[in-house]
């Protein structure tokens, strides 16, 4: 099941009153900031936000990582420092965005919807901005997590483009990741499809209908955030901004590719669980009416024997067959008869 809340806070508020709308899901803001270039790199947990100031303007490429967006002071001085408008900080800390992209003089803004498989099984669903500048990268994460770890190995191993690339590479890195990640989720997605279709072929049941449910939810809050995500994708790589440089695009452009690819795969997900419903009705229908039909059978079968049984059943004195010695048996025996033969009838028009 995928988890995600939000709340009407801001209504009557002044456009870019900073407030957090959404669920608090750590307890503190956690900031780190990677700083690096060809040949070293710098990797620091700090505690205030005044810390972040000085790789405004450094030479080298700044990752800030910003993990936590209920503290909404030092979510403020961050982008008070680095210039972003107070309406991007108010789309940051509104959890419920629809994923999308944004152009300014100096920087991008992207938001998108990363979407976590838990252990338990339930999809979790976290909101990712990311604010691409000259020499910086802000990433405003509602929880910590390890989804950019990848990255981060990357960056301290020295493997790969990414410490030899601008800051719009390490924007389409963190994009790429969040698109990585749907697959994932879809992967895992496909298997309990799978599973309930085998289920619903052999013990077709209400048991199998909740999570079909459950499924076609998922899937519609998968298609409402990958479906913006496309157009984000393409906006950023056909941005004419002197922030991306001709070598990322063709990045950009994969990562596009990636993003109709998990397109066409929900889309067919979201066929498959309609079809599995349909599925399970005429399942359904089909076992109401195979039951129907042995009690049609069966009462069929029963209203001769008890038009007998209502004959002999009245109480009039004179009766030819009351006086007669067998006159018990032969009605039973007339009425096992009549039983057989209909049953046989029945068989040959195919009705058993």
């Amino acid at each position: 099941m995928v988890k995600h809340k939000k709340g009407p806070k801001d209504v009557g508020l002044p456009p870019g009153t900073l407030i957090h709308v959404g669920e608090k899901k750590t307890e503190t803001t956690e900031i780190s900031i990677i700083d690096y270039d060809e040949v070293h790199i710098q990797e620091r947990r700090v505690e205030s936000a005044e810390e972040c100031f000085p790789y405004k303007d450094k030479p080298t490429v700044t990752w800030i990582k910003i993990d936590g967006l209920h503290e909404i002071d030092v979510i403020e001085k961050i982008g008070r420092h680095f210039d972003l408008h107070p309406l991007v900080l108010e789309d940051i800390l509104n959890t419920g965005q629809r994923p999308k992209i944004e152009e300014f003089e100096d920087y991008i803004v992207i938001i998108i919807k990363m979407f976590i498989l838990e252990q338990e099984g339930r999809i979790d669903a976290e909101q990712i901005s990311i604010v691409l500048g000259p020499n910086f990268v802000l990433s405003f994460q509602e929880k910590a997590g390890d989804v950019f770890n990848n990255i981060l190995e990357r960056l301290r191993n020295g493997k790969g483009r990414i410490r030899n690339l601008k800051s719009d590479y390490l924007a389409y890195a963190l994009v790429d990741t969040v698109v990585d990640q749907y697959f994932v989720i879809l992967e895992g997605l496909g298997e309990k499809i799978e599973s309930i279709e085998e289920d619903l072929l052999n013990y077709p049941g209400p048991k199998t209908l909740h999570p079909i449910h459950e499924l076609k939810r998922v899937m519609i809050q998968l298609r409402r955030s990958v479906w913006p995500l496309r157009e984000v994708v393409n906006n950023f790589e056909r941005s004419e901004s002197q922030l991306i440089n001709e070598s990322t695009k063709p990045f950009l452009r994969d990562v596009y590719d990636h993003t109709i690819q998990a397109i066409d795969t929900i889309e067919t997900y979201r066929d498959m669980l309609s079809g599995m419903l349909d599925l399970y009705l005429s399942s359904v229908s089909n076992r109401m009416n195979e039951v129907m039909k042995v009690l049609t059978i069966i009462a069929t079968i029963f209203i001769p024997l008890t038009f007998i049984t209502g004959i002999y059943g009245m109480n009039f004195q004179y009766m030819p067959e009351l006086g007669m010695r067998w006159g018990y048996p032969a009605v039973l025996i007339v009425m096992a008869l009549i039983s057989v033969t209909m049953l046989v009838y029945f068989r040959r028009k195919r009705w058993l």
